[in-house]
């Protein structure tokens, strides 16, 4: 097998899963939003019987994660329609600037333009250059808390760009329970 990471498809009785062979230590297994898929990542040259072997051990683990997934938002965000979308740009536009208001002159900033994206995989994005701030409207399917979290987050880029140890000490200043905001959204 080539010493690269190699991506296939396996059927382990009733399952459909996808393999990834890459530098790892130990086999995982992980179920993927939105559609509850298995991936499974193991060393390269791990026998298919052995990720067949863990894959069975995991079974009931499994079709419980794939349940829990296919009954989040994220999910049923995936099969919205155009008016549902518009719905949720509309709630969540409407509550983004009195957010931003409110935690502007804690962080000291001064946001750019707001816009709201239905996105994937993101739940915000910032551009410190110009203070631009997207908000994915999809964060009108969860908890008002969690929204907050994401504006917090997009705002404190405008003081540090990345997500390194001082990004987490200002999160951790002005909004201490952000982690637990976060694990919301997973």
């Amino acid at each position: 097998m080539a010493r690269t990471a190699q991506q296939r498809l396996v059927f382990i009785d009733e399952l459909e899963v996808w393999v990834l062979y890459k530098r790892v230590r130990s086999i995982s297994v992980r179920i993927k939003p939105p559609d509850g898929r298995i991936e499974v990542s193991a060393p390269i040259g791990t026998p298919e019987a052995e990720i067949a072997r863990i894959v069975r051990l995991r079974h009931d683990w499994i079709l419980k994660a794939q349940k829990r997934v296919s009954a989040s938002p994220m999910s049923q965000a995936e099969n919205a329609t155009t008016e549902q979308v518009a719905e949720w740009r509309a709630i969540v536009s409407a509550c983004v600037p009195p957010l931003v208001a409110a935690w502007e002159p804690i962080l000291g900033v001064k946001a750019g333009k707001l816009a709201y994206r239905n996105m994937k995989s993101r739940w915000g994005s910032c551009q410190p250059a110009t203070g631009r701030i997207c908000i994915n409207v999809r964060l009108a399917l969860y908890p008002p808390e969690c929204l907050e979290y994401v504006v917090v987050h997009e705002l404190c880029h405008l003081l540090v760009h990345g997500h390194g140890p001082d990004f987490h000490t200002l999160m951790d200043r002005v909004m201490p329970d952000w982690r637990e905001r976060r694990a919301k959204l997973k």
